[in-house]
């Protein structure tokens, strides 16, 4: 069966879902065509015995300027964190470290605590002032080292480099050698401490759900994977075809290559594993005021990298009286779920004492693609990859919500503008 279409979306992530929406704003109904159940790409939830699971921890920083243009946040119901994290010493103890900027009443705790020096404080403080005025763009187009060697040239001590920006920068990156581009890291900086890390009450999945809502049901069709594109055609594995006028590939760069039949390109991806454990309450044996704060962890050779008590953030993510505690562990290519989650248990006993023991270990996800690798020197890609085909999402930018948002709607601006002129 063939049929026709005038805009076809292949993917309905972020990105895509991005695109449709800002096309249909301009009166173009695109057709998504999305090879999975449901819509979000790699941002999904799952609900495991009434506990709300993303797929990985993930986060909503809401001073991302296109999630701000086009999300409606009252509507998700936001839960945020507190702005800091508490950071676990292989000796035992914890170092509080909280951004004075958001809670002034935690200014002489940070000035007091053994993350870095009194210096290093200050230059947390020129840092904020140094990257305020530089936007999303720009931070781009500069030329860009590793985040490591940004920091030491900014005159960052070893010792919060290692306490603080390894432990917490290497949750965002998924890789603990900073290797990751400065400018990447600068721009993350930023939107960390000029809003707010939040989980929608519902989950992340809440997020592309939102835009999918905006959209013409008609318009989505799922389980719909495409085997191949030539020319103006799209062959889907069902056996039916599509003539498009227009293609957009919403996927990642190794699916869209052997969709158009060519060879796949060298990108490599940083992986991480989430293990979700239940509880009947939230862990006790932490430092008093230490709710809604991101528990980070200083040494990086153990299976503990970060953890959130995700129902003192959002209470909606676990029934009444439980507790739901969220463990990344970073780095793993093969992952035997069951001994991880017993060497975490084992690790945490550290941490919080024997009432781990009681715990329950409820699923684990192992996101080996989980981020495209953003190293300096990284090229950005084309949007427009030939004429009437047309490229968006993360992998062509810096891997980030914002662009996958931003290119979407990049990519849904070109269409509408070769329209208008048509």
């Amino acid at each position: 069966m063939q049929s026709k279409s005038s805009v076809v979306i292949v993917g309905a992530g972020m990105a895509g879902l991005t695109c449709a929406v800002y096309l249909r704003r301009a009166g173009i109904e695109a057709t998504l065509l999305e090879a999975s159940d449901g819509v979000g790409g790699r941002i999904r939830t799952d609900v495991v015995d009434g506990f709300r699971l993303d797929r990985g921890f993930q986060i909503l920083l809401t001073a991302y300027p296109e999630a701000q243009r086009l999300l409606d946040y009252s509507a998700l119901k936001l839960q945020t964190f507190r702005s800091g994290a508490l950071i676990h010493q292989p000796a035992g103890g914890w170092i509080p470290f909280i951004n004075p900027l958001r809670e002034p009443s935690g200014l002489f705790q940070t000035l007091a605590s053994d993350a870095g020096t009194f210096s290093d404080k200050l230059r947390i403080v020129e840092l904020m002032r140094y990257v305020s005025g530089i936007s999303t763009d720009a931070f781009f187009q500069q030329e860009a080292t590793d985040t490591e060697t940004f920091l030491e040239d900014f005159g960052f001590s070893e010792q919060i480099i290692n306490r603080f920006f390894r432990p917490f920068f290497g949750g965002i990156f998924l890789e603990d050698a900073l290797a990751t581009s400065s400018n990447f890291f600068q721009f993350c900086f930023k939107n960390f401490y000029t809003g707010d890390a939040a989980l929608p009450t519902a989950g992340m999945e809440a997020i592309p759900q939102q835009l999918a809502g905006r959209l013409n049901p008609a318009q989505i069709r799922l389980n719909s994977p495409v085997r191949q594109i030539r020319d103006s055609m799209l062959y889907l594995e069902t056996g039916e075809s599509l003539q498009a006028d227009t293609i957009v590939l919403a996927v990642d760069a190794s699916a869209a290559n052997r969709l158009l039949g060519l060879e796949n390109p060298v990108r490599l991806f940083n992986a991480t594993t989430n293990t979700y454990f239940t509880a009947s309450q939230s862990p006790k044996a932490k430092p008093s005021g230490a709710e809604k704060l991101l528990l980070l962890n200083e040494n990086r050779q153990s299976a503990i990298h970060n953890i959130a008590i995700l129902n003192d953030v959002a209470p909606s993510y676990a029934p009444d009286g439980q507790a739901l505690i969220s463990v990344s562990t970073h780095g793993m290519d093969v992952v035997n779920e069951k001994a991880l989650a017993e060497r975490i248990q084992k690790e945490l006993v550290g941490w919080f004492g024997h009432e781990v023991d009681q715990w329950r270990w409820l699923k684990t996800y192992h996101l080996p693609e989980a981020l495209p690798t953003y190293y300096p020197g990284t090229q950005h890609a084309p949007l427009k990859r030939a004429e009437n085909l047309y490229q968006c999402g993360d992998q062509t930018a810096y891997p980030s919500l914002n662009a996958a948002m931003q290119t979407g709607r990049n990519v849904a601006e070109l269409i509408i503008a070769r329209e208008t002129v048509e």
